[in-house]
């Protein structure tokens, strides 16, 4: 018989040997087809197989059932699987719904499953490590209260460091945080304390063992509907393990990406709370793309991690429209060195002298190969992003020429933009450009160009859509002979047949046809921005450091080289000394050196790489001041995908 909460009860001993048999069925499915280990010891987290976005069932539908069993703590729902998991606050709660719901048929809109559930120790990897997303935590009361409790008027500014930001408005309760050197000044609190009306959720947070000692600085930042904030992590020296975020007003994506390449977009519920430990706090950068629409599963009004954001390969999303969101983001003050378990994340960690005491090795692995690649390229052009910017603002003449020879209204693809000097070239184009660097992509936002975060692996844009891709100073970055041919392959790809694109990479030979490069010419003149032209080629420093001796570490190690002059091996990190006014990520008086890595291209070694996709031709090739470069023709007799 039904029930009026959408499933049937009641079963007799036969039935129960049946559904037994057919949930051990559904554990050995589970771990056979998906990895899933369940376990027979009773726990706080369960697997619902049958009750995923696979089989027709919504969230809301399956939330229903799951809240009549307890207090429910996480729901996850993977993308296009057929199970779900559930996570109750107490493990009574747990074990009343496996008692309760197994072998139950649960009616939906369209159709009606049996829902089979089992025991798991942990939630599988869909969000990262450490990540708890609570939803539902603050009634909507509470949410009011909150919100008001923000006093956004210019005349507490001084008693919370209230600012407003290019793309949100921010204060800070207890502590400051400080954005021009992304630290606290832990010697001087702020006259304002946490309000009152946050106490009652810190004391729930301390109950529920999300946190096991009280924040003592609150950050507030207010998101209007196209407003984000880049990718970052917070920093390991000014505040503690634990991180709370809670999201009030609308819902928003927030986008987790590890230094492997992997990226998990978990949508925020309004009134839910994030909470950040571990791995997920300390190696994953988070971030929210401004824009005004997000991707949301089309199943799943409230949230969900999607294992993607690439939408080539997600189906069932749907858009949905920003509202105004404030974020109340708790920390506790950190007074000794962080001594986490990631120092190649940890600035308490990490060094940023001349010769590192330990520089890494060149990478056998692709793991490696994007650890490498985060620290020493994605993390420097972030940090370095607003005095990079400063030196690159002349155009290369060969790069104009191939932008202005492109017919009006062509589709042109800058992946790899930095600062966006190429973007505005052609008024003509459609131009978009992408950059792994947030920081980097807020400076285009800023400009008026239309840019967004990507990786060059994996560009979020359909196959053949662009009549001309430009990729300058990007592919010498990939640590293997792998990656920089993925690399092209992903611009061949976007190309339409017949579309042509334009590669710069930093040439081995700095001298050719006895001519030396601007590069080389420079050695003993002093450099300033105002006088670096050039992108991430020529000029591949801040500061020349003319005065030390290059430093070669011993067998695989990669090597430091001494700038402006010649290259001794084509595995190299470069440093970047940051100009006294620009430095971003230290309070400390003198500047930071950071070494970003390059792989310097020999004669012939770009065509050779380029000649390996499959469907395009080297159309030219040229050195151009210390850099080879070719133009590729994708094939015009390729049919349209």
């Amino acid at each position: 018989p039904t029930t009026s909460r959408s499933f049937y009860a009641g079963r007799r001993s036969k039935e129960e040997k049946k559904v037994f048999r057919k949930q051990l069925r559904a554990s050995h499915t589970l771990l056979k087809h998906e990895g899933i280990r369940t376990t027979r010891q009773p726990t706080k987290s369960l697997v619902v197989a049958n009750g995923g976005l696979g089989n027709g069932v919504s969230r809301e539908e399956l939330s229903a059932v799951l809240r009549e069993m307890g207090a429910m703590e996480n729901l996850v729902m993977p993308p296009h699987k057929p199970f779900a998991f559930v996570t109750y606050r107490c493990e009574e709660d747990a074990t009343n719904a496996h008692t309760r719901l197994n072998g139950q048929k649960l009616l939906c809109a369209e159709n009606s499953v049996v829902l089979y559930l089992s025991y798991v120790n942990s939630v599988a990897e869909t969000l990262p490590q450490g990540l708890v997303l609570v939803e539902d935590f603050v009634s909507p009361e509470e949410e009011a209260q909150l919100l008001a409790a923000v006093d956004w008027s210019s005349a507490h500014e001084d008693v919370s460091a209230q600012k407003a930001l290019k793309h949100r408005r921010v204060k800070h309760y207890g502590f400051e945080f400080r954005y021009d050197n992304n630290n606290v000044d832990k010697d001087k609190p702020l006259p304002a304390c946490l309000p009152g009306e946050c106490l009652p959720v810190l004391e729930r947070c301390l109950r529920d063992g999300h946190i096991n000692i009280m924040p003592d600085q609150l950050t507030i930042n207010q998101y209007e509907s196209g407003q984000g904030i880049p990718p970052h992590v917070d920093t390991h020296s000014a505040f503690e393990d634990t991180i709370l975020s809670l999201s009030l007003g609308a819902k928003a994506v927030m986008e987790f990406r590890h230094p492997d390449g992997r990226v998990v977009a978990v949508v925020l519920p309004s009134r839910s709370l994030l909470v950040m430990k571990g791995e997920s706090r300390y190696l994953w950068t988070h971030g929210i793309t401004p824009r005004k629409f997000d991707l949301v599963p089309a199943c799943e009004s409230q949230s969900a991690a999607l294992a993607s954001p690439d939408v080539r390969t997600q189906s069932g999303l749907t858009l949905s429209k920003r509202g105004t969101r404030t974020s109340f983001t708790f920390r506790k003050i950190r007074h000794e060195r962080c001594r986490c378990a990631f120092p190649s994340a940890c600035d308490s960690q990490r060094t940023t002298s001349p010769s590192p005491a330990s520089p890494p090795s060149l990478p056998c692995c692709r793991a490696d190969a994007a650890l490498l690649e985060e620290e020493y390229v994605h993390r420097v052009y972030d940090a370095i992003a607003s005095h990079f910017s400063s030196t690159r603002h002349s155009p290369w003449p060969h790069v104009c020429q191939f932008l202005n020879l492109l017919a009006p209204g062509s589709v042109l693809a800058d992946v790899g933009c930095g600062n966006g000097k190429y973007l505005g070239v052609n008024p003509e184009l459609v131009a978009v450009g992408c950059d792994r660097s947030g920081a980097l992509v807020q400076i285009c936002a800023d400009r008026g160009f239309h840019a967004f975060v990507s990786d060059a692996l994996s560009v979020p844009l359909r196959t053949a859509s662009c009549d001309a891709c430009i990729s300058i100073a990007v592919i010498h970055h990939f640590s293997t002979q792998e990656r920089r041919l993925a690399a092209v392959r992903e611009l061949v790809r976007l190309l339409k047949p017949g579309g042509q694109a334009l590669v710069y990479v930093w040439a081995f030979e700095q001298e050719y046809n006895k001519q030396k490069s601007k590069y080389l010419k420079d050695h003993n003149r002093d450099s300033s921005p105002t006088q670096n032209s050039s992108k991430k080629t020529q000029e591949p420093h801040g500061e020349p450091d003319t005065q030390r001796h290059s430093y070669y570490p011993a067998e695989d190690k990669l090597s430091v080289h001494t700038n402006r002059t010649a290259f001794n091996s084509q595995d190299l990190l470069v440093p970047w000394h940051l100009k006294e006014g620009n430095n971003d990520t230290s309070g400390c008086s003198s500047a930071p050196v950071f070494h970003r890595y390059y792989h310097v291209f020999q004669q012939g070694e770009l065509e050779q790489l380029c000649s390996q996709v499959a469907g395009v031709k080297v159309k030219s090739s040229y050195h151009d001041q210390g850099n080879w470069c070719v133009v590729l023709e994708k094939d015009p007799s390729l049919q349209m995908i």
